[in-house]
């Protein structure tokens, strides 16, 4: 039952914020129902990753190691079951998201004062259906989460879109944000379908069971078809290029705590979706993939570079910097090793920190100053209280610096495709470069500077102050520590390089 309290939670807790809203639109009383909702994700999923055997005995076969597992019957007779089930990535990612989750709640506390209930049911839902992605294993129920979790995201972004801009723009990148990921939805849910009648033609069986579909052969020319809609729906959503066309609008429009959500969350599904569905459902199809997605990859890391020098609104750099990011992502998930898997992780978690951070730290820099426009800042490095040192910190950890969990991430990606993919590796590494730029450019144009004046224009409070305090310390403990995410990771990315190890043997053959 513990699977159900991890899912239900959430959406139990936004519709209590709701109910709680209705009387008085504007009082504090659903605030701290979503924080308590996040909270009580957060300590039974951090229960789960102290206690979990994450050891690699008993790994073999095609079976996953799941930790805790739950099947009810749902629709018999599709062969459709409510199958829930955890395991490290799994715990990882819920982790993950109850934690940017509590401080998605605790950056809008002071932003968002107009219907502020239905402002956290919606963000407690979409949380839900994140956190319902990370725990079901029945591709049925994997895309009904992952449709619902675009409903209340559109409406967080066109109903309570940033203050800079109008309405008109915030309505434009919400159904922008969903046409992107509707369409290539409905190219996966095609692709589980196809999946699904693959397995029925081989052993008469009609499931959308997971463990059961790993067994499937789903090689050749076909197979190749079906891998690709599950690619382009998670390329989409990391997003890669040429699919990244929604967010640099959808996150330049969104409250501080839906553009944490978006980056730190929604973004992190897609190599999830890689890890668990892409590369173990089509080992061999992905491995005769790999050189294609590896250059997407490449050509996103420098891509989003070049496109984040060149913005002069604050979110929208970050936006860029992160599709480089994730262009690493995508070179460590198909080369394939269990070193750039295991590289990718600390990069999921390192990102989704890093870049929560920065865009936490917009919107508190947009309340005091009244705009993002970096051609209108500069000098306020010792004016805004502790706000400047903390966009150091998080500009110094995007760039990859060592003792932060971006290092440790990209490190281990390219270390562990260098054996492989030699040439790629010495491509991306030259992404690393131009962080140094776009991230020095950031603190040069917003932070130093001959100031305009010498006086203090206002200091953080302690609830912003703990929160980047609190997104400080994950960022140093993963840096400094990252076999605390290693040893959590290392049984699933194991599994995930043995699949894609048999499908590069398989694709060689043939």
């Amino acid at each position: 039952m513990l699977l159900c309290w991890l899912l239900f939670i959430p959406f139990v807790g936004g519709a209590l914020c709701w109910l709680v809203g209705r009387g008085n639109s504007e009082g504090a009383a659903p605030r701290w129902i979503a924080f308590a909702t996040m909270a009580l994700v957060f300590i039974p999923a951090l229960w789960l990753w102290a206690t979990g055997d994450f050891s690699l005995a008993g790994l073999g076969g095609h079976t996953p190691h799941w930790q805790r597992e739950l099947s009810v019957p749902w629709i018999p007779a599709f062969g459709i079951d409510f199958h829930l089930a955890i395991d490290g990535l799994s715990v990882i990612m819920v982790l993950l998201a109850s934690l940017l989750g509590m401080l998605a709640v605790a950056c809008s506390w002071s932003q968002v004062r107009e219907r502020v209930g239905t402002f956290h049911m919606n963000l407690m839902w979409t949380l839900g259906g994140v956190i319902g992605i990370f725990l079901a294993i029945d591709l049925f129920l994997y895309f009904f989460f992952w449709e619902l979790m675009l409903i209340p995201m559109y409406f967080l972004i066109a109903l309570w879109g940033h203050g800079e801009f109008d309405r008109s723009s915030h309505v434009r990148a919400a159904v922008k944000f969903f046409i992107y990921t509707q369409a290539s939805g409905l190219l996966m849910l095609a692709s589980i379908i196809g999946v699904v009648f693959v397995h029925y033609a081989q052993t008469g069986t009609l499931t959308f069971d997971y463990n059961a579909l790993l067994n499937t052969q789903l090689g050749g020319a076909f197979g190749m078809v079906l891998m690709l809609g599950f690619f382009v729906a998670f390329a989409v959503k990391l997003p890669a290029v040429p699919f990244h066309g929604w967010l640099a609008d959808a996150q330049a429009n969104s409250p501080s705590s839906g553009a944490v959500d978006l980056s730190g969350i929604l973004v992190k599904t897609a190599a999830y979706g890689f890890l668990r569905l892409a590369l173990p459902l089509f080992p061999e199809s992905s491995a005769a993939f790999a050189p294609i997605a590896m250059a997407l990859g490449v050509i996103s890391i420098y891509y989003g570079a070049v496109m984040a020098f060149a913005q002069t609104d604050m979110k929208r750099l970050i936006s860029y910097s992160s599709i480089s990011h994730m262009g690493f992502v995508l070179v460590g998930l198909y080369a394939g090793t269990l070193l750039s898997l295991q590289g990718v992780m600390i990069q999921v978690v390192a990102s989704a920190v890093s870049t929560a951070a920065l865009f936490i730290l917009a919107g508190q820099l947009y309340e005091r100053m009244g705009t993002r426009d970096m051609r209108q800042l500069g000098g306020l490095f010792g004016r805004l209280g502790a706000l400047p040192g903390f966009a150091l910190i998080f500009v110094v950890a995007s760039l990859g610096m060592p003792a932060t969990a971006n290092f440790v991430g990209e490190f281990l990606i390219l270390f562990g495709a260098f054996g492989a993919w030699p040439w790629v590796v010495v491509i991306a590494s030259g992404g690393m470069i131009l962080a140094a730029v776009y991230a020095l450019y950031l603190m040069h144009r917003v932070y130093w500077g001959t100031p305009s004046g010498e006086d203090t224009i206002a200091r953080m409070s302690a609830r912003e102050y703990t929160i980047m305090m609190t997104l400080v310390v994950v960022t140093l403990i993963v840096g400094l520590f990252p076999q605390t995410v290693l040893s959590v990771s290392q049984t699933t990315m194991t599994e995930v390089s043995h699949w894609f190890a048999t499908g590069l043997a398989a694709s060689s053959a043939s």
